[in-house]
């Protein structure tokens, strides 16, 4: 028995969704595609490593997720979630928007209200490593 594209979608995007909430990294980059693609209202990342190495900053501030909606297509999916956190920003609402390709997620856009974290901006952006002396 074959899986159906929106059954790949499906397992992919719920699969990154779960291990990054979980902290797991290499089980959410097992999910992703080449090229891959991450835009949000701060951070910006056109590889796979760049996009993963924001992720422990960010789990260890949740507190957990309330998933709202799921929309599953055959190369394409949206999850809107609460995040609660541990900072001033409180609980966020968020859309995600996922593109995928041969079952792999290649791109994904989130989209949530930034002013309650620009405050934090400072302490949240990814910051390039300082050059060596």
């Amino acid at each position: 028995m074959t899986m159906s594209t929106r059954e790949q979608t499906h397992r992919a995007v719920r699969g990154y969704h779960e291990a990054r909430f979980r902290g797991d990294v290499p089980a959410a980059a097992a999910h992703l595609g080449e090229p891959f693609r991450f835009q949000s209202p701060f951070f910006s990342s056109t590889d796979r490593e760049g996009h993963l190495a924001t992720l422990p900053g960010f789990v260890s501030i949740v507190t957990g997720v309330d998933l709202i909606s799921e929309l599953y297509g055959d190369a394409e999916a949206t999850l809107i979630y609460d995040v609660h956190t541990a900072t001033p920003a409180g609980t966020q609402r968020t859309a995600e928007h996922f593109r995928l390709d041969d079952g792999k997620i290649v791109s994904i856009t989130l989209v949530f209200d930034a002013s309650p974290w620009q405050p934090m901006r400072a302490e949240i952006e990814p910051h390039p490593a300082s050059p060596e002396r």
